[in-house]
C-alpha cells in the first residue's frame, strides 16, 4: 500500500475582515471624538472669587477679554468697546448665549463697565464672568 503524501500548507490567515473592522472603528473614534477649542492666549490674572461655579466644558464659550492694560479682545482679536458692540451684534443668538467676560484683576473698573454696557447695548441677557478659585 502505497499512499501519496500531500504535502502540508502552511495555514493562513485572512487579515481583511479585520482591517475592515479596524478602519470602521477608527472611522468611530474619529468622529466621535470632541475636540476642544483651543482659546487664545491672552495673560489674565483672574479675581479669586469663592462663591464661583464652574461653566459647562460641553458648551464653547465666545471669549469678551480684558487685561491689565485695558485691552479687549473678542476671542482674541483685539478692538475696542464700540467695535466690540458691531463685533456682538453681528454674532448669531446661539453664540450670544455663550459668552463670558475674563477680566484681569488689575483692569479698571470703569473698562469692565464700559464693556458690560456694550454687551448689554448688543443684546447679551446674561454674561458669566471667568474667576479664580479662592483660598
Amino acid at each position: 500500500m502505497n499512499f501519496a503524501v500531500r504535502k502540508r500548507r502552511a495555514p493562513l490567515i485572512i487579515i481583511v475582515s479585520l482591517v475592515d473592522i479596524l478602519i470602521i472603528l477608527l472611522i468611530f473614534f474619529v468622529v466621535s471624538t470632541s475636540f476642544k477649542k483651543d482659546q487664545p492666549e491672552v495673560k489674565i490674572n483672574l479675581p479669586e472669587s469663592k462663591t464661583a461655579k464652574k461653566l459647562p466644558a460641553e458648551l464653547e464659550h465666545v471669549i469678551v477679554s480684558i487685561d491689565q492694560n485695558d485691552e479687549i479682545k473678542l476671542d482674541g482679536r483685539g478692538m475696542g468697546v464700540d467695535e466690540l458692540e458691531g463685533a456682538v451684534r453681528d454674532l448669531p443668538e446661539a453664540r450670544k448665549s455663550t459668552l463670558a467676560l475674563q477680566a484681569d484683576k488689575k483692569a479698571s473698573f470703569g473698562t469692565i463697565i464700559k464693556v458690560m454696557d456694550a454687551l448689554k447695548l448688543a443684546g447679551v441677557r446674561n454674561l458669566p464672568a471667568f474667576t479664580s478659585e479662592g483660598k
